[in-house]
C-alpha cells in the first residue's frame, strides 16, 4: 500500500519569484513540433543527457541508444526520454545504489525540476515515496507533478531554473557540477579522506638556507645525546684541606 505524499511548505527561491528571465545555455525550450533537423534532435539528447547526469557520468557507455532513436523518430516525447533517462541502469547504477534516499530525492529533484529541495520536510516526503513505490514509482509521481508539468510539459528538456539573474553576472553553479556523487555519510563510510589537524606547526625553509654538510648545527642533537646519556652528573665539591698532596704527588721509590 503507498502513502500519499506528504505535504511540505515551499520556501523562497529564485524561480518561484517573478521577474525577468535571463536565458542561458541550459534553458533550451525545443518541443518535437520544432525537430526537423538532425542538429535539432541532436542538441536536445544532449540537453536531456547534460540535465540529468552529472558531468562526470557523461559517458558512452551511459548513453541510451533505444530512447535516442524513438526519439528521433517521434515515438515518445520529451519526457518519456527523460523518464527513460533516470529509470535507466546507469542512473540507477551511479546515483541511487552509492547514496541514501535522502540524497537521491536531492538529486532527482534538481535534474527533474530545476531547483533545489525547499527543505528537509520535502527530502522525507519524497523518500517515503521512493520507500513504497520504489525508483520507478518515485519518477514517475515526479515527472506528473504539477510543478513539472507547468513548468517543462511533454515537450521542454528540464532546465535549472533562474540560474542566471540579472544582478548576478555568473549565476549558480549548475547542479552537475556541485552535486558530488556521495554524500557526506558514504564518503566518510567509504574512507574518502577527511581534514586532519596537526599540532605541530610546520615551516618553509627554502634550499639555501638549510644546513649543509659539516654544519655544526647538524650535531646539535648528538650532542643533546650525549650529554642526556652522562645522567648530566655535576662535578662534586671536594676541600682542599682534605687532599693529601704526599700521596697524590708521584716520586720515584728506590729499593
Amino acid at each position: 500500500m503507498s502513502l500519499p505524499l506528504l505535504n511540505y511548505i515551499p520556501s523562497s527561491q529564485n524561480q518561484r519569484v517573478e521577474g525577468y528571465e535571463v536565458p542561458g545555455e541550459e534553458q533550451l525550450k525545443t518541443t518535437s513540433a520544432m525537430m526537423q533537423s538532425e542538429d535539432e534532435v541532436q542538441a536536445i539528447i544532449w540537453a536531456a543527457y547534460r540535465q540529468i547526469f552529472s558531468e562526470h557520468q557523461l559517458l558512452t557507455c551511459n548513453r541510451q541508444s533505444l530512447l535516442e532513436s524513438q526519439l528521433r523518430y517521434g515515438q515518445i516525447s520529451v519526457k518519456d526520454f527523460i523518464r527513460g533517462l533516470m529509470t535507466s541502469d546507469s542512473f540507477w547504477r551511479m546515483n541511487y545504489e552509492p547514496n541514501s534516499n535522502y540524497r537521491f530525492v536531492e538529486l532527482c529533484v534538481q535534474r527533474a525540476l530545476g531547483r533545489d529541495v525547499y527543505n528537509e520536510q520535502e527530502k522525507i516526503a519524497w523518500s517515503i515515496v521512493v520507500a513504497t513505490k520504489g525508483v520507478n514509482g518515485f519518477v514517475e509521481d515526479l515527472l506528473n507533478t504539477e510543478e513539472y508539468l507547468n513548468n517543462f510539459g511533454e515537450d521542454t528538456v528540464p532546465y535549472q531554473q533562474r540560474r542566471v539573474l540579472p544582478q548576478k553576472d555568473g549565476g549558480e553553479t549548475p547542479f552537475n557540477l556541485k552535486t558530488p556523487r556521495y554524500g557526506p555519510y558514504y564518503r566518510q563510510q567509504l574512507g574518502f579522506p577527511q581534514i586532519v589537524w596537526q599540532n605541530e606547526v610546520r615551516r618553509f625553509t627554502p634550499q639555501e638556507k638549510k644546513p649543509q654538510a659539516g654544519d655544526p648545527r647538524l650535531y646539535l642533537d648528538v650532542a643533546r645525546g650525549l650529554s642526556s646519556a652522562q645522567g648530566n652528573r655535576v662535578p662534586s665539591k671536594v676541600s682542599a684541606m682534605n687532599i693529601d698532596y704526599n700521596n697524590k704527588v708521584p716520586y720515584r721509590r728506590f729499593s
